[in-house]
């Protein structure tokens, strides 16, 4: 079993996510940003196929989540700030935000500094800044970020 100490999770889900961005590129030459996909495959003007392979991405995103809770339960906090409903907002708001300036965690963060964008670097030294700053917030505040 793997410690909740140990790095290899860590790594293998930074790997998983390198990987997915990968074959995204090469599969579909997509930049594998996750609000925009979700965006456009809720979206009413998308051509079928193009939601198609939105849908199953995000499939996968949310079902390899739901198995690793399954095979590791121990590596999930089971504080009320890690609820469903606490994440599911949580997330809502990042991508809200993210759609709203343009640009999204994972496709500055995972693709563009790949690329070596210094667009995506800006972003991604941003996107850390603020959520180091809501934490720091947060937890002045009394919260349990």
């Amino acid at each position: 079993m793997i410690s909740s100490s140990s790095f290899l999770l860590p790594l293998a889900g930074g790997v998983l996510i390198g990987l997915s961005a990968t074959l995204l590129l090469a599969l579909h030459g997509r930049v594998a940003g996750i609000s925009g996909i979700l965006g456009s495959a809720i979206s009413t003007t998308v051509a079928p196929k193009e939601r198609r392979w939105r849908l199953e991405f995000l499939l996968g995103l949310a079902g390899a989540g739901a198995l690793l809770r399954l095979l590791v339960p121990e590596q999930f906090s089971s504080s009320p700030a890690s609820s469903l409903l606490v994440v599911g907002l949580a997330g809502a708001l990042v991508g809200f935000g993210t759609r709203l300036g343009s640009g999204c965690t994972s496709g500055h963060g995972v693709c563009g500094i790949s690329r070596l964008s210094l667009r995506s670097m800006v972003a991604t030294l941003t996107f850390i800044a603020f959520g180091a700053l809501t934490v720091f917030l947060v937890k002045q505040l009394g919260g349990a970020a």
